[in-house]
């Protein structure tokens, strides 16, 4: 059964809100027990498809859950015509469940257990990427049916994590992995490259891999491209730049007519800015300091370890994930005159490697103060399963009301009920993996109106 987003699981708040507008009301809402908890802006989320779509019309997003399992987020982009990338099979049934069809799925672990491979074969999804002869070995033994995407290696030497290292073919291996795919007798429909930060030469290296398929009589007819776009930090200059480059090479080595689909794979740019991280103040502890002076009295800033109710093993693993140094904001800003000082958070686990941020000033704090964390949407939010069992990290969703309608016409379904004496004529946005040539449209109200 179709399970898209329902009006009944995100707060409708006025047009122009910020996230931390609605901080105070569920903090006020979370005052007793104290426990972490996310914000989702659904409505981020939303502006940044109607973004995407319009710098990329030739590109078809899949978003990849390993970034953000959020059901609220995949229930969002499932209902705008995304596909989805998954890595387990908690990810896969939780697409699933909302009622994505199996075309839309690809399973995307680079080393997939066998019991993955059988229930992907379970559940009709048959795309599935390789990049070794093992791993395509697996599969032509358990699921011959499957429809490979060959993942090339990136020059990622210019990036923090060098996934290359671990994943990916390089460009001397691909014939070999095409020609054992042959013997197989296993069908490869896909290539997929990372972006990096070489745009032009990491589709020019598709491009050449799809000739070498041809060589062989493969008809690959897909091209999966992944990162590459802008975050939250970065400006929306830099975002149209970006895609500028991006379809200039897509021009160049795969002209439309082709015959080659187009999909980008997108989880940063899509939740980054979305998701707020608020956390509460469990311990606090001075550390001493030797700095006296010849009058015994302290000349040094003051020293304080605090530790905070969530940590590394949990909603805030992308400092070990994406090696960041995360810098927690107090709801109330401090008078200008209050003394800072020295400053380190911790997680709630007694493990060395659960620290989150030091060296920072700031005014004394108490425990059971709030402390804000934002663009904190990539890998962030976890599976069901976490860090010594315990429950992940709730999510309050929200969107204003005018987002609301426009996700509403998005997918094709009328705005004003009838008994209102109002009509919409809707059809589908050229959005995700369905193509159609006109926009939603209301009266006194369209989708452009919000971007």
């Amino acid at each position: 059964m179709t399970r898209y987003l329902d009006e009944s699981d995100v707060m409708m708040v006025e047009e122009g809100f910020t996230t931390r507008d609605l901080l105070e009301r569920w903090v006020g809402a979370y005052h007793p027990s104290r426990e972490a908890f996310f914000v989702a802006n659904l409505e981020d989320v939303m502006k940044k498809h109607m973004r995407l779509l319009k710098a990329l019309p030739r590109v078809k997003p899949v978003y990849p859950l390993k970034c953000n399992s959020s059901q609220g987020v995949v229930q969002m982009l499932a209902g705008l015509g995304a596909g989805f990338s998954c890595t387990n099979k908690t990810e896969m049934a939780l697409v699933k469940s909302t009622g994505v069809p199996p075309e839309r799925i690809i399973c995307a672990s680079p080393c997939k257990q066998v019991s993955l491979i059988r229930y992907a074969a379970s559940q009709g999804v048959q795309l599935m990427t390789f990049d070794n002869e093992v791993e395509l070995g697996k599969v032509a033994r358990r699921y011959p049916s499957a429809r490979m995407i060959l993942q090339l290696a990136t020059d990622d030497s210019r990036c923090t994590n060098h996934l290359s290292v671990k994943f990916g073919a390089t460009l001397k291996t691909c014939r070999h992995l095409l020609e054992i795919a042959k013997q197989m007798d296993i069908e490869v429909v896909g290539i997929s490259c990372q972006l990096s930060l070489v745009f032009t030469q990491s589709i020019a290296d598709a491009r050449l891999v799809v000739e070498m398929g041809a060589e062989l009589g493969y008809k690959i007819h897909l091209l999966v491209i992944g990162g590459g776009l802008p975050s939250a930090e970065e400006s929306r200059r830099h975002f149209e730049e970006t895609a500028a480059v991006i379809n200039s090479a897509l021009d160049l080595y795969f002209p439309e007519g082709c015959g080659v689909e187009i999909l980008a794979e997108l989880g940063r740019y899509y939740v980054h800015s979305a998701f707020t991280l608020v956390v509460n103040i469990i311990a606090k502890k001075e550390v001493p300091l030797d700095q006296l002076g010849s009058d015994g009295r302290f000349r040094g800033k003051r020293s304080f370890v605090y530790h905070i109710n969530d940590g590394v093993y949990g909603s805030l693993g992308s400092v070990i994930f994406s090696n960041t140094c995360p810098v927690p904001i107090l709801p109330k800003r401090p008078p200008p005159d209050h003394p800072l000082h020295n400053s380190s958070f911790w997680g709630p686990t007694g493990d060395g490697l659960d620290r989150i941020a030091d060296g920072l000033e700031l005014p004394e704090l108490q425990v059971g103060d709030w402390l804000i964390f934002e663009n904190m949407g990539a890998h962030t939010v976890l599976a069901p399963s976490s860090f010594q069992g315990s429950p992940p990290t709730p999510v309050h969703y929200a969107m204003s009301r005018v987002a609301w309608e426009a996700v509403q016409l998005l997918q094709g379904k009328p705005v004003y009920p009838e008994e209102e004496g109002r009509e919409s004529t809707c059809a589908p946005l050229s959005c995700g993996w369905e193509i159609a040539d006109t926009l939603c449209v209301a009266p006194v109200f369209t989708p452009a109106s919000i971007m």
